[in-house]
């Protein structure tokens, strides 16, 4: 760990910035057990790289289980932040406590310092974000940069885990011969694995612990066994070795995949609600009473930092066209112009012209709850909406809408106001609260099922119709029967 000042004077603990301890994990010459040990006491620092929404919660985890973890990222404030014991997440149970306590105990610390970090550690693991660049291409600037921190301290033993996501083939074909080339060390000097995140925002303590099995997969045997030592301290559940590091990889960005395509069609049967007329979602839900049958929700679109991307981690970079998987990223695109689409008729039948209507929209976050707006499909909503001339206002308790291009009202306002149409997108608990009756008569698409204006005079379209059978209003054989009570907020997929 770091230098630490007590009334004046100042220490520094095996494994700090100042001196790295000896023995990695990677082909070690101790037994089993004794790494084990050593992984646990402390005496195999860790540096993590990116101290983010997933990366401090993993780093805080490394920190209880082996009491000696540096963080690194490249914002000061989020280093000071914990460096003073506090937590820059917010929404994650635990985390503020558990943050707190370690770094109070002396077992983890943050810096903005990645070369010094990793000089360090003998365990560097990375969790920075991949994100796409303007032609949806993976873009790795980021994760090499880090790499780049990590080879100026890289030594022989040491072991270094991506759990970023990565494109399959990113640690055998870019990440081991980088880190070898700036190390100057030979390419099996080190270990190697990949590890992924399988975690969610507001549950990621839990997840990181041991929710769900952990996969991990190296680029040679040796680290594989390396990184499965350290994953089974980390983890209380298996640990589940894989074949390679690019299988491990793969199975990340095929988890990603499997929802994006599985709502991909639920949104395109959803579509089918007004030709058909009935309620997809029922339909939807029936269906699904069969184990062998798991149709996802319909709903306004895939959002977050995950499920969007990691088609294109695939898309263009293989020979083979993987036509589905393309397909389904098309359609949930489309979604925030099909809710648009699905606006403006309702408006017409109002005698309302879009381009002179006031719209609402409820919910810009991409998930109820979470602070993150990353690809949320009321941004799309928005824009599209704009380029349609609409008057657009917001809200969302998390985020504000100005930023985002949306007049922002508070949800006590809405009563004050005046709209033509409200789109809910985001079912955020705090909406509960709207009093519908109270607020003036305009056109509500609900893209979520999430509630219930039978007893109001608003014109409501469910997005797919309704869970109870209602189909969207407007629908063919739509007797115009309303429900008698609320309904529950969904926990569809396409909200992750």
């Amino acid at each position: 760990m770091a230098e630490r000042s007590v009334d004046g004077e100042t220490t520094r603990r095996a494994g700090s910035l100042g001196g790295r301890t000896t023995g990695g994990l990677y082909d070690s010459s101790h037994p089993p057990e004794r790494q084990r040990d050593r992984v646990t006491s402390g005496e195999v620092p860790v540096a993590v790289y990116g101290l983010g929404k997933m990366g401090l919660p993993l780093a805080a985890v490394y920190a209880e289980t082996t009491g000696n973890v540096t963080g690194v990222d490249v914002d000061p404030a989020v280093v000071e932040t914990i460096a003073d014991g506090g937590s820059h997440v917010v929404g994650e149970p635990g985390l503020d406590d558990l943050v707190a306590a370690q770094v109070d105990a002396g077992r983890l610390e943050a810096t903005t310092d990645g070369e010094a970090a990793a000089a360090a550690a003998r365990i560097h693991v990375v969790i920075v974000p991949t994100l796409l660049d303007d032609e949806n291409e993976p873009d790795l600037t980021t994760v090499e940069s880090v790499a780049d921190d990590i080879a100026a301290g890289l030594a022989p033993g040491d072991l270094v885990i991506a759990e970023s996501t990565l494109p399959p083939g990113t640690c055998r074909d870019v990440l081991r011969p980088h880190l070898a080339s700036e190390s100057g060390l030979a390419p099996d000097d080190f270990g190697l694995a990949f590890c992924p995140e399988r975690t969610s925002s507001g549950t990621a303590l839990r997840d990181i612990r041991g929710q769900y099995p952990k996969v991990v997969g190296g680029v040679d045997a040796e680290s594989t066994r390396a990184a499965a030592i350290v994953y089974d301290e980390l983890s209380d559940n298996d640990v589940h070795p894989v074949s390679d590091a690019t299988t491990a990889e793969a199975v990340k960005v095929f988890e990603g995949l499997y929802r994006d395509v599985n709502v991909g069609l639920a949104n395109e049967l959803g579509r089918l609600a007004d030709e058909l007329g009935i309620s997809v979602r029922e339909a939807i839900d029936t269906a699904n009473d069969l184990p062998m049958c798991q149709l996802h929700d319909p709903g306004p679109g895939v959002g977050g930092h995950c499920i969007p991307y990691y088609p294109h981690f695939l898309l263009g970079r293989t020979d083979e066209p993987l036509a589905v998987t393309g397909t389904a990223r098309r359609v949930n695109d489309e979604m925030p112009s099909v809710v648009v689409d699905r606006l403006e008729r309702e408006l017409e039948r109002a005698g309302t012209a879009l381009a002179d209507a006031s719209v609402v929209v409820l919910g810009l976050t991409y998930r109820p709850g979470v602070e993150e707006t990353r690809a949320s499909p009321a941004l799309g909503l928005i824009d599209v909406l704009s380029e349609r001339g609409a008057d657009i206002a917001g809200v969302d308790p998390l985020v504000d809408p100005a930023d985002y291009g949306a007049r922002p009202v508070a949800i006590d306002g809405l009563a004050t106001e005046s709209f033509d149409a409200a789109v809910l997108v985001t079912p955020h608990a705090a909406f509960d609260r709207i009093d519908w009756a109270a607020l003036e008569p305009m056109a509500v698409v609900d893209g979520r099922d999430a509630v219930d204006l039978s007893e109001t005079a608003h014109r409501e379209y469910d997005l797919a119709g309704s869970s109870d059978g209602r189909p969207p209003r407007g629908a063919r054989g739509d007797s115009g029967s309303h429900r008698g009570a609320s309904r529950a907020t969904p926990g569809g997929e396409n909200d992750v």
